[in-house]
């Protein structure tokens, strides 16, 4: 059986949030200032997950050096829409991947203890052409997660799965125009 790719998110009829791991640095920079600024990076690939819990595995709920606080950022839905419109799969040609503004890759969900599910979440890398735009006018709020994340982490670590459950972020389906759904694997 093949696995099912869905895009799952926190949204409402204006916004999305995604979610993102940093060093102290840069979250409290960003936190003070109520959006991205130096010592962010705006001259690399950022990479956007609208999955709390694939960026959980990837930050080591966030206890991997450079990854130990974690934001979620609130971005409008037509700059994540125009992100994903101009968006290529990693899979694609070399070639066509190093042209793209975007990258688009899939990766196994995770459990709360951090197992590969048999669904695919969308990691979105937001190239230097676009970063800009992405911290300066797309986003639109920030929260330090970091807290709540060690909360979680503590009652996973603890043996309370269905305590911890109750403490993630909403996530529910994330509709796309059809072209850009068919475009990334999802149609």
């Amino acid at each position: 059986m093949t696995a099912l790719r869905e895009i799952r998110a926190d949204h409402d009829g204006r916004t999305i949030v995604l979610y993102q791991a940093y060093p102290p640095a840069i979250a409290d920079a960003a936190l003070a200032a109520g959006r991205f600024t130096a010592p962010f990076g705006f001259h690399r690939m950022t990479w956007i997950k609208p999955s709390f819990r694939w960026l959980m595995h990837r930050s080591n709920w966030a206890q991997k050096p450079g990854q130990t606080r974690v934001l979620a950022v609130r971005i409008t839905r037509e700059g994540w829409e125009e992100a994903l419109a101009r968006a290529v799969l990693t899979t694609a040609h070399p070639d066509e991947v190093a042209r793209a503004e975007v990258h688009v890759q899939w990766d196994p969900e995770r459990s709360l203890r951090g197992a590969a599910l048999n669904h695919y979440s969308i990691q979105v890398g937001v190239g230097r052409s676009l970063v800009r735009r992405y911290a300066e006018e797309w986003v639109v709020g920030l929260t330090d997660l970091t807290p709540q994340v060690q909360r979680i982490a503590a009652l996973v670590r603890g043996g309370q799965a269905a305590k911890a459950q109750r403490l993630l972020p909403p996530e529910r389906p994330y509709p796309l125009p059809a072209a850009t759904a068919r475009r990334l694997g999802l149609g």
